[in-house]
């Protein structure tokens, strides 16, 4: 859930507008938050096409990176306020029960995506926003970037993910300060606490430069990523056991790969190497 930072009921969006737009170049897929107009805040319509894209892509062997970002002026501030309110006015038993079908399995689906995945965050990435930022391998940003974990602020706890994201990205003292106080981090703190990976001059280079990097990672041993991404999150986890055991089942996976095969073969006869993603 989260707390917009917008205080004037949002413009409604043109009905013709989907509100999650896909675009494929080679095997990045960009999936743009499409609400700009209400600075990307997540309505019913928003998280269900969040939800069920991701589970589409997550399964195309022709995607092998994946770029989030968000229409117009900001990367997403979180919980459309305007449709929860309606919950709480007509005295709903569970206004919350968002969380358990929307959030949580978004960020379960970002957490353990196979792919990497890079967040554009331009502009403001407040409650919700932020923990979908956080969820990604990587965060590009831009000047204009601004970090509010907004959700004390309407007298709510974390989701989407920040309680697990957060203090690994900061740490636990940092993490309980940004949650509790509810201040905005600005673009120049958030990349020197790690919450952003690069930090870009120019707002408008933030998608480019998030897409160049998928475009990288694209051309990458796909499958390598993908373990990689499972054995850090059992090693920051669990004990040295759980982690040599991880490690051992990863490079059992991608020994058999025909990308192993030829980076190895093409180390040897110093060629360089082409990766299929398989």
């Amino acid at each position: 859930m989260s707390d917009s930072s917008a205080s004037d009921r949002p413009a409604k969006e043109q009905p013709s507008s989907p509100p999650l737009r896909v675009t494929r170049d080679g095997a990045v897929v960009t999936l743009t938050m499409n609400r700009p107009a209400s600075l990307n805040s997540l309505d019913r319509a928003l998280k269900e096409a969040l939800r069920d894209t991701l589970a589409d892509v997550e399964g195309d062997p022709a995607c092998r990176a994946v770029v989030l970002a968000g229409a117009g002026r900001a990367f997403c501030v979180g919980q459309d306020l305007h449709e929860h309110v309606s919950l709480l006015e007509e005295g709903n038993p569970d206004p919350l029960g968002t969380v358990v079908r929307h959030y949580n399995p978004i960020a379960t689906r970002l957490a353990t995506f196979p792919k990497p995945v890079i967040a554009a965050v331009r502009g403001m990435a407040a409650g919700a926003g932020a923990s979908l930022a956080f969820l990604a391998d990587f965060r590009i940003g831009g000047p204009s970037t601004r970090v509010l974990m907004a959700f004390a602020n309407v007298g709510l706890a974390a989701d989407t993910g920040a309680s697990w994201t957060l203090p690994r990205l900061v740490g636990h003292a940092k993490a309980l300060e940004m949650l509790m106080l509810a201040e905005p981090v600005g673009a120049d703190e958030a990349y020197r606490l790690g919450l952003l990976s690069r930090l870009v001059d120019d707002d408008e280079q933030v998608l480019p430069a998030a897409q160049e990097l998928a475009a990288r990672l694209a051309a990458g041993p796909t499958v390598a990523y993908g373990a990689i991404k499972r054995e850090l999150a059992v090693g920051g986890a669990g004990t040295l056991a759980d982690a040599l055991d991880a490690e051992a089942r990863a490079q059992a996976e991608c020994g058999v790969t025909a990308d192993h095969k030829a980076a190895t073969m093409a180390f040897v006869n110093k060629q360089k190497p082409v990766y299929e993603g398989r």
